[in-house]
């Protein structure tokens, strides 16, 4: 707003006002997004269905959701992983080791990837199977504290958390949607009908 208009009280004109605070210069620096807001903006655009998670009871509530929304409560998931098995044992699931026994898979990852919205995995996870062998639908469970800027600082996380071993089989996967129109940018990467549950732990 002009001093002129300061000083004798007219109102200022809304769309120049907007204009103005809307129209930024070609070389001011880019607006930077929190790194969990840019995460979750990824996520959606690669097609992930994402709920977020204040608590462990909401992750369960979500998941009964998920579970009835797509009719899977007499259908079996495959739960590799003996902790995850562990946390969620009161949720009375179908569980079995048996890949083509399965129709979904619960598991964790190792970081959620903001810059291209992607989740970071590796044999902690899916063992030494490929993601093509693995079932359509997943349901990962992550927390906020996993989310990273980019892959260079979830392998450099990785590695900090497994000296003693560090795991093999490292992969992301990114593409949550039907790739019916396949371009030579996603050949040979597999789709997955993919919902993550978000636990809020910062």
């Amino acid at each position: 707003m002009s001093l002129f208009r300061k000083l004798f009280g007219l109102k200022p004109d809304k769309k120049s006002e907007e204009l103005e605070s809307t129209d930024r210069g070609r070389y001011m620096p880019e607006v930077k997004l929190p790194i969990d807001e840019k995460f979750t903006i990824n996520f959606k655009a690669n097609g992930g269905k994402f709920l977020y998670c204040e608590n462990i009871s909401e992750v369960y509530q979500n998941l009964q959701n998920i579970i009835e929304e797509n009719a899977w409560v007499s259908k079996n998931v495959l739960l590799l992983d003996e902790n995850l098995k562990d946390q969620f044992k009161g949720e009375q699931l179908n569980s079995t080791r048996v890949i083509s026994d399965a129709t979904y898979f619960l598991t964790t990852c190792e970081n959620l990837i903001a810059n291209d919205g992607s989740l970071l995995i590796s044999s902690n996870q899916i063992f030494e199977k490929k993601l093509i062998e693995l079932p359509l639908n997943f349901v990962v469970f992550g927390t906020t504290s996993q989310i990273v800027e980019n892959i260079g600082e979830g392998l450099r996380g990785i590695k900090n958390n497994n000296r003693t071993k560090i795991p093999t089989n490292i992969t992301t996967i990114k593409h949550f949607k039907s790739q019916d129109d396949k371009d030579f940018l996603t050949y040979g990467s597999s789709s997955k009908n993919l919902y993550l549950l978000l636990l809020e732990d910062l």
